[in-house]
């Protein structure tokens, strides 16, 4: 899997999950970002990554040591190399 294939399965996972055809992600984007992402809908983000990518599951350490998307594409990348 490349990076191009990570990046727009996030962006349509983003826009599925804020509801929001128009959302667009980058490298850089954080959670204020996004009016809509608090705890709830990154846990929903999370399982539906790991729906999407398989053989991709988060541990807590992981998650907590996100810092952006960019980060996100990084670990789905790792994880997916497996």
């Amino acid at each position: 899997m490349n990076e191009e294939t990570v990046w727009n399965r996030l962006r349509e996972i983003f826009r599925d999950v804020f509801g929001d055809e128009d959302i667009e992600i980058g490298p850089d984007t954080v959670a204020d970002d996004i009016l809509e992402w608090d705890s709830l809908t990154n846990i929903q983000l999370l399982v539906a990554i790991e729906k999407a990518f398989k053989g991709v599951k988060f541990n807590t350490g992981e998650v907590a040591n996100l810092k952006n998307v960019g980060e996100m594409v990084r670990v789905v990348l790792d994880k997916s190399a497996d």
